[in-house]
């Protein structure tokens, strides 16, 4: 009896407790005390009254049923307590917790007020903002689609032939890998020095290396299924490529993805490429994260120079290098649905000076020059 009044009253529901004299049917007076709960609101809105009568027998009887009343008005006192703190409280009716059951007020999901940038620990705020505060960015071919490296050397090949070049070396062309077109013609090949035909050549190898691929793009194994989870936990994602703009957004509304990033960087919005980290840097201010909080994702040696020029973490994906080549990385897995969101925090997660006090710095005291002339000679 006393767990049924406890768990009506926590409920938040008030109960009545009274006590009340009655006459039985032969007429002797006969002291009841009575519980009732106010009509309150279940399913639908329909209405119910709980109503509960105790017999009193006796002073012991009378003694522990105000002792159930006593705890039935305490239990009472604090939700009503706990009730008032609730916000909203001009739209109690709304919010009320008796009010019904799966109902949910207008402003749901509530904000996320778990953040408090004056925290000076970085781990807390880890914990108390789930995933909202790293940010990922991804390289296109070779990290999320199946990247050829062939094409890229044949569309070099043809074009030297088309402009009267000579044929650029393999190692070359390895270095010009990541690389913007206008980047790789003038600073690496020496083609050419004036704007205007470096612009031209380097559309014209864009427009070979389409021709060569076809439109035709599949996803790396497991890149779809980590680019969902990260969906699902709402981290941001920016996407960087070296390609023109109108190819790298055809891309990817081919596959499907346009959605999953709220940041697209393309070779117009840089001036170079890699090893630069200009392009990350331009990716993690449009998320508004610092470097230090971004997680960079590539398959090369120079996206990860880049990244850790830029004060980035980075993942590389051995898909055209072997492991062991990619060892300067962070971290080096073979897919991506290998990681997991855990990895992702524990990469992003470090201690810098302005989550906190920096180390104090050691003052040297300076030595006076010493001077003979300054020792009395009556002193010896």
């Amino acid at each position: 009896m006393i767990e049924s009044i406890a768990a009506t009253s926590l409920l938040v529901h008030r109960p009545i407790c009274s006590g009340n004299l009655v006459k039985d049917v032969v007429f002797k007076r006969k002291y009841l005390n009575s519980c009732r709960l106010p009509a309150t609101e279940f399913f639908g809105g329909g209405r119910i009254v709980f109503s509960l009568t105790l017999p009193v027998k006796s002073d012991k009887d009378r003694f522990m049923f105000s002792s159930i009343k006593a705890l039935a008005v305490e239990l009472t006192r604090e939700a009503h307590a706990y009730k008032e703190e609730l916000p909203n409280s001009d739209n109690r009716d709304n919010n009320r917790i008796g009010s019904g059951f799966g109902q949910r007020s207008e402003s749901w999901p509530p904000a996320n007020r778990a953040d408090n940038p004056s925290l000076r620990n970085p781990l807390l705020r880890h914990e108390r903002m789930g995933c909202g505060w790293l940010g990922v960015i991804f390289e296109w071919e070779g990290v999320l689609v199946e990247d050829n490296p062939d094409l890229e050397k044949q569309a070099w090949l043809a074009l030297s032939q088309e402009e009267g070049k000579p044929s650029p070396p393999a190692f070359m062309l390895k270095r010009i890998g990541g690389m913007k077109n206008e980047q790789a013609i003038s600073e690496v090949l020496c083609w050419s020095r004036d704007p205007a035909q470096i612009r031209r050549m380097a559309n014209r190898k864009e427009e070979i290396y389409q021709a060569l691929h076809g439109g035709i793009y599949r996803f790396l194994s497991g890149s779809k299924e980590f680019v969902s989870v990260l969906m699902h936990y709402k981290i941001p994602m920016a996407l960087v490529s070296t390609r023109p703009r109108k190819a790298l957004e055809s891309a990817i509304g081919e596959i499907g993805i346009e959605d999953n990033f709220s940041v697209i960087v393309a070779a117009e919005d840089v001036h170079r490429g890699k090893p630069d980290p200009e392009m990350f840097i331009y990716a993690a201010q449009l998320l508004n994260f610092i470097p230090e909080r971004c997680i960079v994702f590539g398959n090369s040696n120079l996206t990860v120079e880049a990244a850790h020029e830029g004060r980035m973490k980075c993942v590389a994906v051995a898909s055209k290098h072997p492991v062991f080549e990619l060892g300067a990385a962070d971290l080096v897995v073979r897919r991506l649905d290998e990681l997991s969101v855990v990895d992702l925090k524990n990469l992003a997660d470090i201690e810098m000076t302005e989550f906190g006090s920096p180390e104090p710095e050691v003052e040297l005291e300076m030595e006076k020059d010493y001077d003979p002339s300054s020792v009395d000679d009556n002193f010896w």
